[in-house]
Formats: structure tokens, sequence, C-alpha cells
């Protein structure tokens, strides 16, 4: 594969992972304020949570995790920031992403039932855990094929 076909499949997959973030905070106002959606986030580590605290609380994970896997597409496309900085951001987000996850595991906001939850939730874990792998023990891509 060609490093330019490499360079546009990670853009993408780091922009397409952002935009989902992004839909899941655009699905949280709603019930943030008083609307009753069909899967309710709730935290099982702080069940005390009211739904709407909850839906403000998983709101910061999400819009961080956005932004940064949006930043980190456009620093690797060579469209914003330094290039070489986006592994940091494509890191940092997923670390966000994950502790979001697991804090509201098994409910992707704006889903429209439990499966399709379960099926968005279980997309977004394993883009982040490609991420540590290649990013973080693997090293992939390799510095010299985009620069430093």
């Amino acid at each position: 594969m060609s490093p330019q076909t490499i360079k546009f499949i990670i853009t993408a997959v780091l922009f397409l992972h952002g935009l989902a973030h992004g839909n899941a905070f655009l699905s949280l106002p709603r019930q943030a304020g008083g609307s009753k959606p069909v899967l309710p986030v709730r935290s099982w580590l702080i069940p005390s949570l009211s739904p709407r605290t909850a839906a403000i609380v998983a709101g910061f994970f999400w819009l961080l995790s956005a932004i940064g896997f949006v930043v980190a597409a456009l620093s690797f496309w060579g469209a914003l920031l330094p290039g070489s900085d986006w592994r940091q951001y494509a890191v940092l987000s997923a670390i966000i992403s994950t502790a979001g996850i697991i804090l509201f595991s098994g409910i992707w906001p704006g889903a429209p039932n439990r499966r399709l939850s379960n099926i968005d939730t279980v997309i977004a874990l394993v883009v982040n855990i490609a991420i540590f792998v290649t990013l973080l023990w693997v090293h992939w891509p390799p510095y010299e094929m985009f620069g430093k």
C-alpha cells in the first residue's frame, strides 16, 4: 500500500472517529435538558448521578474526544498544527474516549436502541485499542514515512 493511501486511511479513520464522538456529544443536550431518550446516559461507577448530570459529565468526555480526534486527523493530513503532533492528539483523545466509555459503559449517546449502542461502543473501543497498539506499542506508521 502506498504511503499516500495509508495517510488517507489513517486520516479518514481519525476524522470519522471524531465525528462519531461529536454525534454522541450532540445528542446529549436533549437529555441534559430533561427529555427522555431511548437509552439514558448513566454511570455504573457513580449511579447516584441524575440523568441530567450524567449527560453533562458524559458530554465533556465526548466533546473533548471529538475535538481531539478531528484535530489529530487534520494534523496528520497536514492541514492543522504541526504534522508531528498528531500522535499525541490521537493517543490523548483515545484515553479520554476510553475513560468515557468505561465510566458510561453500555450507553452510546444517540444510539436508537441498546443493540446499536453496544455495537457503537465496541467499534469505538476497537478503534481506541488500535490507536494504542499502533502508536504506543508497534510505533506505526513509522516516523520516517510521514516526517517527524
